[in-house]
């Protein structure tokens, strides 16, 4: 008889106790497990008995994504992934390399409703939640396919993390698990458009990651016309939350900012963010902004912003005291912002 549990979404320790409750051995949860790391199915595991497996097979079927467009940047060896879920929704991953090792953006959902105007994401809506497993498969199957360990994991793919909250936790968990992947909450960073009783709930967990804000504007005139979580939330209660999330973890708040092309990329608007974060974030709550030239999406009919423009815009808030980057551009040959593919393909 099939059952609803999905193996993935679990830990060990839930696998155990759900094998005790099928009349399986303790000890080949653990087995079981070892291959799931992997990405491996029943018929690879090769030290259980053919019996074991079918009955595995039977009980609890697996349902690892499947690869279903693979794009390797020729430029920096950036690879996107196009993922293929078990009831045919597309999802999308990113995996990077840096000087500390390498990184995956993973998507929480197949689609997103929070319809940003610059984001390709959203064009379609939302479809549906991923499973904790599903998220997490993301990086089982790319480390698998890559031969490598992944060292960081981004939550900036498709879909916002907090409209997917308990099965995000979730995955938080299973990820920086000591017999799972094992990659630290540190090396994990979370970005939100702006869901204010997402960071209040994520506090209280006391997480040590990267909250990520993409935060885009510095008026709210202006940043409610192109991002609609900001007519229910504003600036200033985001950035009261930001504050009350460094308060309570002690973790840096990174902000966001996607530089679009005679809408927000001016000097003048440079000094607004700079004064704007000055005055929430105040001395005592360190921030950092990542500056990010935005993808050109058809749709959306948005334009990037010029070198110069960029390399002004950050002079700006480095004069006034900012900490701020421009983000390194990767997989450019491949469309690597997360959404486009997944868009192309249907």
């Amino acid at each position: 008889m099939q059952n609803s549990v999905n193996l993935l979404d679990l830990s060990l320790s839930e696998i155990t106790n759900v094998f005790k409750a099928a009349g399986i051995e303790k000890y080949r949860a653990g087995q079981v497990y070892h291959w799931l790391m992997k990405g491996k199915d029943y018929t690879q595991m090769a030290n259980l008995p053919k019996a074991l497996r079918e009955k595995l097979q039977e009980e609890f079927p697996l349902s690892f994504p499947i690869i279903d467009k693979k794009l390797i940047s020729e430029i920096d060896g950036t690879v996107k992934y196009l993922f293929r879920l078990h009831d045919g929704q597309g999802i999308e991953s990113v995996v990077m390399q840096y000087k500390h090792g390498y990184s995956i953006c993973v998507s929480s959902q197949a689609g997103c409703r929070m319809g940003c105007g610059f984001c390709a994401s959203t064009l379609r809506g939302l479809v549906r939640n991923l499973t904790p497993g599903e998220i997490l498969s993301q990086i089982i199957m790319a480390q698998a396919d890559l031969g490598i360990r992944i060292s960081n994991v981004v939550m900036m793919g498709i879909g916002e993390p907090f409209d997917n909250f308990e099965n995000v936790v979730r995955f938080l968990q299973l990820v920086n698990a000591d017999e799972g992947p094992r990659i630290g909450y540190r090396h994990i960073s979370l970005s939100t458009c702006g869901v204010v009783d997402g960071i209040e709930r994520l506090a209280s967990y006391n997480f040590p990651i990267t909250l990520s804000i993409s935060l885009h504007f510095a008026e709210d005139e202006q940043r409610s016309k192109i991002m609609p979580v900001n007519r229910k939330w504003n600036i200033e209660t985001l950035l009261n939350a930001c504050s009350n999330y460094f308060a309570k973890t002690g973790r840096r708040i990174s902000f966001e900012y996607t530089l679009i092309k005679g809408i927000n990329d001016t000097p003048g608007e440079a000094e607004k963010l700079a004064k704007l974060l000055k005055k929430h974030m105040g001395r005592d709550v360190p921030f950092h902004i990542n500056l990010i030239p935005v993808n050109e999406v058809t749709e959306s009919g948005m334009k990037t912003t010029d070198k110069g423009s960029v390399e002004r815009f950050c002079q700006v808030l480095t004069r006034f005291g900012c900490n701020a980057t421009v983000r390194r551009t990767l997989g450019a040959d491949v469309n690597a912002s997360c959404g486009q593919l997944r868009l192309s393909e249907g």
